[in-house]
């Protein structure tokens, strides 16, 4: 059966006044419902006026959360997933329109990773990233929807002018700015001792890929990890929230598929 073992950690960094991060899980009651729904584990970055980024990412996480709480025990979280974040997105949009003018221009980042035998699906939108740690490496499982990304992408500019230009913070996907989301999902294979690490674009600015996986591959508890990568984004300035949510795979449960039905490996 998949076993599993989490933190998660947000700090409002030292510049910004408030923290617009918001993350959150959702965890099997019963060894029944580690086959059925498994886990979630969600995290977004608000962006917004007037303080409205954090209602924004709170309203696309916890829409998140009760959806998965809610959904079918089975159903694929391939096609769960994009669901969800629709559903998320329709949400964040609708709070915007009701708020008036000072939601004008709210939306939020997304990431999610759900998580049920021994695989794991990944949707996200905008920049807040999910890496994969196996082995001391760190393999990046999203791509960044930002301006700068797109142009690297296209060839328009080289990867080293993007991180340095004026367009890598401007989004090209979020929730909350249009009725209808392109949320981008994938699927990987787990194996015990990986770890998954999900966080805002705080820690990734900040931090390196390659010291994450240093950080959690080193002997310090999933706590340790977590804590010691939100201080070193402070150390190099904490100029923008920081969030990570740290997940170490223990043991899975090999699965195959059959007319869309689960049966185990041996």
């Amino acid at each position: 059966m998949l076993d599993l073992q989490f933190v998660e950690r947000t700090d409002t960094g030292r510049v910004r006044e408030h923290n617009e991060d918001y993350l959150g899980y959702v965890s099997p009651a019963t060894p029944a419902q580690v086959r059925s729904h498994g886990w979630l584990f969600v995290l977004a970055d608000g962006v917004g006026g007037h303080e409205k980024g954090e209602v924004a990412s709170r309203a696309a996480v916890e829409s998140m959360l009760a959806g998965f709480r809610g959904a079918p025990g089975g159903e694929s979280h391939g096609a769960l997933l994009p669901r969800l974040v629709q559903k998320a997105n329709t949400h964040v949009f609708e709070t915007a329109v009701t708020g008036g003018r000072d939601s004008a221009g709210m939306a939020t980042t997304l990431v999610a990773c759900a998580l049920r035998f021994d695989r794991v699906v990944v949707a996200h939108a905008g920049d807040s990233r999910c890496y994969l740690i196996r082995k001391g490496q760190a393999a990046q499982l999203t791509r960044d929807h930002t301006v700068a990304s797109e142009q690297v992408r296209l060839g328009l500019v080289t990867a080293q002018e993007a991180g340095e230009g004026s367009t890598r913070h401007i989004l090209s996907r979020s929730l909350g700015t249009e009725l209808i989301v392109n949320v981008e999902t994938n699927d990987y294979q787990l194996f015990p001792g990986d770890i998954l690490l999900q966080c805002s674009d705080g820690l990734h600015g900040s931090v390196e890929a390659s010291e994450m996986a240093a950080v959690c591959s080193h002997g310090l508890d999933l706590l340790g990890a977590a804590e010691r990568l939100v201080e070193l984004a402070n150390e190099r300035g904490g100029s923008d929230n920081i969030s990570v949510q740290l997940i170490r795979i223990r043991d899975v449960e090999r699965m195959g598929m059959y007319r869309g039905r689960p049966y185990k490996l041996y």
